[in-house]
């Protein structure tokens, strides 16, 4: 197990720049966050539709979001993302020619199982879905869906129903159904699907750095004095 080390007294040092009221918020915040779900953005290529699942990964409390970019390098729309950004942690896959099967080596070793989200012959339906396992939901090119790769190595896939004459919805409102309703059922379940101790001190601490202006200078200054 990956174990953060956290400098205690430089913690208490930035918190000194933050009201007791923007810290409970954090605090607050962290204690909803989870990465019993995590999303896998395979190739997008609007950057308000990333920008949009990111923001989607906030609001819903899913901590981490995961971008393969083989063909499409992954852009945030800042009017879009509304700060999203600074509070969600992203791992981009941009470095390989197959970078969709690094990052599911990656996700596995974590322990998830990879569902691409598909009108596959043999999808789940999203109220079927069994939510106890760690789970990387993949969402894949607006105009192609999730690539081969994805189809051939998923261990499963999983669909919205429909009933009308359109066939699939935008990736960022499809995103945001799927997370809506599993994270409201992992909230409603005894699963353990809160950060650890030591998860939820060291987004604590990332948190407050993103908050406070001219912070690498304030952290050097912190250490010259601590000597």
């Amino acid at each position: 197990m990956f174990v953060y080390m956290i400098d205690k007294k430089l913690l208490n040092h930035l918190e000194s720049y933050l009201t007791d009221n923007r810290k409970a918020l954090f605090k607050k915040v962290i204690s909803e966050r989870t990465k019993h779900f995590t999303v896998v953005l395979e190739d997008i290529s609007q950057p308000h539709n990333a920008s949009a699942v990111l923001r989607t990964c906030d609001i819903f409390g899913v901590q981490e979001l995961h971008t393969v970019e083989n063909k499409y390098i992954n852009r945030v729309s800042k009017y879009v993302a509304k700060g999203s950004q600074k509070w969600i942690t992203s791992q981009r896959y941009k470095s390989d020619a197959n970078n969709t099967q690094i990052c599911f080596e990656d996700l596995r070793d974590k322990g998830y199982q990879i569902i691409a989200t598909s009108p596959h012959e043999n999808s789940c339906l999203l109220q079927d879905f069994d939510i106890s396992k760690k789970t990387a939901f993949v969402f894949g090119e607006e105009a192609e869906g999730v690539s081969d790769y994805t189809k051939e190595n998923a261990d499963g896939f999983l669909k919205i129903p429909m009933v009308g004459f359109t066939e699939s919805l935008n990736i960022s409102v499809a995103a945001a159904i799927i997370l809506q309703d599993v994270t409201t059922k992992l909230r409603n379940s005894t699963l353990d699907w809160q950060l650890s101790e030591e998860e939820k001190e060291a987004l604590y601490l990332n948190w407050i750095k993103e908050s406070i202006k001219n912070v690498d200078k304030i952290e050097d200054d912190f250490y010259k004095s601590d000597f």
